[in-house]
Formats: structure tokens, sequence, C-alpha cells
């Protein structure tokens, strides 16, 4: 299988209403248990909103929408993204609404919320540059695992610098497109989660600390910041350039980080380092 066709195969299973099928079912999942009790009822209700609000219908309109304008299914053209984006920004209040009415769980409440005030941040960003909506789309869900489970939440971001490679290589965004996608859709996902949590009146007493969050997006996006900057400069010697600033890495999260922000941190190393090798002479890094 060449390059281009594991670039579309990544980019594929990572559209955001197909990517949040499997996340939100692993969210939903943790959901369910309480007092160390697996809440089945409580489940199939969790994963219903989910699945219909977060995926069957934001993907219906992509579908509807990309055929109507006779485009291909990532609806590539920026003008073009518009109505989905609306569309989504609707499905995911009215999923916010459902959850709110139903109380069956806080915590999906405020992402639901959350999901929404996200979108339209991206609505916005979108009418004057062509961020990343897989890459936001991606980082939510992750973010929202980062905050039940921490660390091991946070081992999904190996998948972020392989959706960045394939978004790059399949000619879907600029480096700086993808990468942004990514911060921008972490950050927005804990500090909202944190925010919307307190002004609900939630208890956020189980959640992964703030700062603990931080530090674990810190590992997921620090190498590819580092490497889209250097990219971007005019800078000679890149790659000794990047090479320093990933030993730098290694010692900001093994002084500073805590022993799990670490292993996550070199586990994206290794996920770039093998892509790196991957990629073979079609490099990124000019």
């Amino acid at each position: 299988m060449n390059k281009l066709k594991i670039a579309k195969t990544i980019s594929t299973i990572t559209n955001p209403p197909i990517v949040c099928i499997p996340l939100f079912m692993i969210i939903c999942l943790v959901l369910s248990f309480e007092n160390g009790l697996f809440n089945f009822n409580k489940f199939i209700v969790l994963e219903l909103i989910s699945l219909v609000f977060a995926s069957i219908l934001p993907m219906a309109i992509i579908v509807y929408w990309a055929k109507k304008l006779n485009t291909d299914g990532d609806i590539s053209n920026r003008q073009d993204r518009f109505v989905p984006l609306v569309v989504g920004i609707i499905s995911y209040f009215i999923g916010f609404i459902v959850s709110l009415v139903l109380g069956v769980d806080n915590f999906l409440t405020a992402l639901l919320l959350c999901y929404s005030i996200n979108t339209g941040v991206v609505l916005l960003i979108t009418f004057k540059w062509k961020i990343s909506i897989h890459t936001t789309g991606l980082s939510g869900p992750v973010g929202a695992l980062i905050l039940l489970l921490g660390p091991i939440g946070a081992v999904f971001g190996i998948i972020y610098p392989m959706l960045i490679w394939s978004r790059v290589i399949l000619n879907k965004h600029t480096l700086a497109q993808a990468i942004t996608g990514g911060v921008q859709g972490f950050f927005l996902t804990i500090f909202e989660m944190y925010l919307f949590m307190g002004l609900l009146g939630y208890n956020v007493v189980n959640l992964t600390p703030l700062i603990d969050c931080v530090w674990l997006v810190l590992a997921i996006i620090y190498l590819p910041v580092v490497f889209g900057l250097i990219s971007y400069s005019n800078i000679s010697n890149k790659k000794v350039v990047l090479s320093i600033f990933k030993i730098a890495g290694i010692v900001l999260f093994l002084v500073f980080g805590s022993l799990e922000v670490f292993i996550i941190y070199v586990l994206i190393v290794l996920t770039c380092i093998f892509i790196k090798m991957y990629n073979g002479d079609e490099k990124l890094l000019n």
C-alpha cells in the first residue's frame, strides 16, 4: 500500500463524525461506571445521545452537502464548509439540551456544549483560514479522555502527528493548519470543560487536575508545534535544530513534568520518528 493510500485511510477513519464513534464509546463506558459497578442502561442512553448528535447527524449533512456540491467527502473548498459547520453547531447544541433535560450525565452534557462552542470557533476561523477540522475533531474527544483518564487518555494523542502527516501529504491542509487545529482543540476542550462544569454546578473532583491536563497536552503538541515553527523558519540546519529541541523536550518533561507526562512525550517522539522514517525522501521539513 503506497503512502497516499495509507494517508487517505488515516484521514478517512479520523473524519470527526467517524473517529468520535470509538472515542465517545470509551467516554460513555467510563462514565457508566458508578461505585465500581457498570450501569448498562446508562451506557445505552449516553451512547445513543453521543451517536446521534455527535456522529450520525453531522455525518449525514457532510455526505448530503458533498453530494449536493459534487465535491469530495472532505469538502475541501473552505467556502463550502460553512453549512456543515453550522449544522454541526446546532446538532451538538441539541444534544447538549437533550442530555441536560434527561440529566443522564454531567460530563457528557458539558462535553456536548463544548463541542458546539468549539465548532463555532472553527466556523469563525474558517471565514478567513482553512483550519483543519480533522485535527480539531480528534483533539476534542482525546482532550475529554485526558480529563477522564489522565495519561491513559493521552495515549490516544499519538494519532495527532499521524493525522497531521496524513492531511499534509494529501494536500488537504498546510502544516500550520493541521497543527493549529489540534492545538486549539486540545486547549479549548480542557479549559471549557472545567469552565462549563463549574458554571453548571457540576462536580469536577473526579476529573484529572487541570494542571496535569495541561502538561499532558503539552507533551502531545510540543514536538509537532516545534516542527511546524522550524519548518516555516529561515533557520539553516533545521534537522540539527529540531534534534536540539527534542532533547530540550526530554529535559523539560522529565525534570518538570511527571513520569506519565514524560512517557507520553516519548511516545509522541517515537511516533514522529516512525513517520519520518516511513515518509522517506518526501520530507516535510525542507
